[in-house]
């Protein structure tokens, strides 16, 4: 199978790899030894909700206190 590289530095899977990867939106990619390594990555979303959250300035306390607020009704 053949990728081609594009002007702006794009490579589109093809169908036969990318369908082994169906859900898999992010490659962490290396170079060892003169070849292309993808690896597929799974990102942590409690880590990206942490995140979020944060920069929000809302501690896991306030989400606890929200939670216990809305458990009440």
């Amino acid at each position: 199978m053949l990728a081609k590289l594009t002007s702006k530095n794009q490579l589109t899977l093809p169908q036969a790899v990318a369908s082994a990867f169906q859900g898999t939106e992010y490659f962490d990619i290396t170079n060892e030894n003169g070849r292309i390594v993808l690896t597929p990555v799974r990102l942590k979303r409690a880590a990206t909700v942490r995140r979020k959250l944060a920069g929000l300035g809302l501690s896991e306390a306030d989400v606890a206190e929200a939670v216990a607020w809305a458990r009440q009704s």
